[in-house]
């Protein structure tokens, strides 16, 4: 069964590609290709209108742990919203290779693996297994972008 078919089977709805707003400079595109890789820049739960997807702040503070999980998933499915704009068809991707999660975090918080599982759990619900393996690190931070609670980078690799 291919992605496609996974996130109809889920009942999953991939958000519309982020466009910047007037006054916002992003000098780098959100996925580059370069050979059989795929390297897509950190990615966020945000909204069309670049309004945080969910509770803002950090986690551990103004963000509970369940609620970080619901950001690093939504931030999955912006970044499969890339890749699909990005390479055309999903099943291109034939191994996620590396990601790496940042947390905003409140000081002493250190459970930012739980918050990043909602982004492996959803690339493991979409891909077989042997793609959807992958290394993966997952640090806090004092701060991100719009206040989001989560930022995820990744490399895939592609065919073709």
């Amino acid at each position: 069964m291919g992605v496609e078919a996974r996130i109809r089977e889920l009942g999953l709805v991939l958000p519309a590609p982020l466009v910047p707003p007037d006054g916002l400079r992003l000098p780098f595109p959100s996925v580059r290709v370069r050979g059989n890789r795929a390297y897509l820049s950190g990615h966020g739960p945000l909204l069309p209108d670049w309004s945080v997807d969910g509770p803002a702040g950090r986690v551990g503070a103004e963000v509970s742990v369940e609620e970080g999980y619901a950001a690093a998933r939504a931030t999955g499915l912006h970044m499969v919203t890339s890749l699909r704009a990005a390479l055309g068809d999903l099943d291109r991707v034939t191994a996620w290779l590396r990601v790496f999660g940042m947390v905003n975090v409140a000081p002493g918080f250190t459970r930012m693996p739980a918050v990043v599982n909602g982004f492996s759990d959803l690339i493991h619900q979409l891909w077989p297994e042997e793609s959807a393996v992958h290394a993966r690190s997952a640090v806090g931070v004092a701060s991100l972008p719009f206040g989001i609670p989560v930022e995820i980078e990744a490399e895939v690799e592609i065919d073709g």
